[in-house]
């Protein structure tokens, strides 16, 4: 199975942004290991907001150590770009054609206008296999964890 692992950008990456991580990830993921083991590594960055990490577990298991290098190599990406990769309370949300985000506070206010709906499609970074990239990523409000917190 392949673990997966997404960091949500709070701002739309520019060209400049995507081409400095992708170089950065295609690097990275050549030479990942783990306990020296090789690691089945892939890293994609999707709608120019997501860094998805992917590792194929079957082959050879991630370990904290390796995972903590990858984290490593975000927090680089970040200092690189002034993007943020990290922070947890941005939610992203469809809106038409545009991925946007916000703020935990700013997120509940868009519900109470209406704006955002149960069927606002939001995404669950949550997730942590590609099985579920596919098919739990990009759900409705009310089917996401999100309706749990805030419905």
């Amino acid at each position: 199975m392949q673990r997966i692992w997404i960091y949500q950008a709070d701002r739309q990456m520019t060209a400049t942004d995507k081409a400095k991580a992708q170089d950065k990830l295609a690097r990275f993921t050549a030479e990942w290991k783990a306990h020296g083991r090789s690691l089945a590594a892939t890293a994609e960055i999707r709608y120019d907001r997501f860094v998805i990490l992917m590792v194929d577990d079957a082959i050879a298991p991630p370990t904290g150590c390796s995972i903590d290098k990858s984290v490593y190599l975000l927090k680089e990406i970040e200092r690189e770009t002034g993007l943020n990769l990290f922070d947890r309370l941005q939610l992203a949300y469809r809106k038409g054609d545009q991925i946007l985000v916000a703020p935990r506070h700013e997120f509940e206010q868009l519900i109470a206008t209406g704006e955002v709906t149960d069927d606002t499609i939001v995404f669950n970074n949550l997730i942590t296999s590609y099985p579920e990239l596919e098919t739990h990523w990009e759900v409705p409000l009310k089917e996401s964890w999100h309706a749990q917190v805030f419905l």
